[in-house]
């Protein structure tokens, strides 16, 4: 197997880190490779917020629910929508950019931001370093966007933990590639290729302790229950459409 497939295909996230700050040299690499991604008309509309200051992950992490690893990782990465800068850009030159105020212009922002923000995660890794994602930037985007000190036309959309590793966990459990890929055109689950997609995932022995932990019968349970319920889901998508409206997404 080459080695970026390996690279890709032996991914974990590592949520314990050596106290070793990253070199230079590393550091530099990541941020090239994650703005070498694709991107919609070669404009590259996002921006990438490097943090490395103590201070400044505390000063994050209630916003991330104080998660161990907004604060022991000695790098967090944080990879925003931008289309302030190619607006800048457009009024600078004489050219009029207030098609870019709209959901569609959000939408292209986010995707550059996200390829960049997986192109990271994988320089990352070939590097011998390990990475997680923080998924909390998306819940309290409004403060993120007041402690980043984010202009309109800039929203946070993704976050990634990096450090040495300090612990070796087994690869997750993931679903078959049927459950994922379509040939030509949509092909919709019944209750049936449902069963035989979650099998393997509802017998895995991580499955078994979560289930046990939780006094729940399966995943769907814990995940619509527990882990991602109703009301914060309305709540965070409240504070994440106010967000959009005030960076003038909306």
């Amino acid at each position: 197997m080459n080695p970026t497939l390996n690279t890709i295909l032996s991914h974990r996230s590592i949520r314990k880190y050596e106290d070793k700050k990253i070199e230079k040299d590393k550091l530099e690499s990541i941020l090239k490779a994650a703005c070498n991604g694709s991107t919609m008309g070669n404009m590259q509309l996002y921006s990438i917020i490097v943090t490395e200051d103590k201070e400044m992950m505390q000063t994050m992490a209630p916003h991330h629910f104080n998660q161990p690893i907004a604060t022991n990782a000695p790098l967090i990465l944080t990879f925003c929508a931008d289309f302030n800068r190619f607006n800048k850009y457009c009024a600078f030159r004489g050219a009029v950019s207030d098609s870019y105020n709209n959901i569609q212009s959000y939408h292209w922002a986010v995707t550059d931001a996200l390829i960049a923000a997986q192109n990271a995660c994988i320089a990352a890794e070939s590097l011998g370093l390990g990475i997680c994602w923080l998924g909390t930037i998306t819940f309290n985007v409004d403060k993120f966007i007041e402690i980043l000190k984010l202009p309109e036309n800039v929203i946070p959309v993704a976050c990634i933990s990096i450090g040495y590793p300090a612990e070796n966990p087994p690869l997750t459990d993931k679903l078959p590639l049927e459950a994922m890929i379509h040939h030509e055109c949509y092909s919709d689950y019944s209750e049936e290729k449902i069963n035989r997609l979650y099998k393997d995932k509802e017998e895995h022995p991580n499955t078994k302790q979560l289930l046990t932990e939780n006094d729940l019968p399966n995943i769907a349970r814990i995940i619509t229950e527990k882990r991602y319920v109703k009301k914060d889901n309305e709540y965070f998508s409240q504070v994440l459409s106010t967000a959009l409206k005030n960076q003038k997404f909306l």
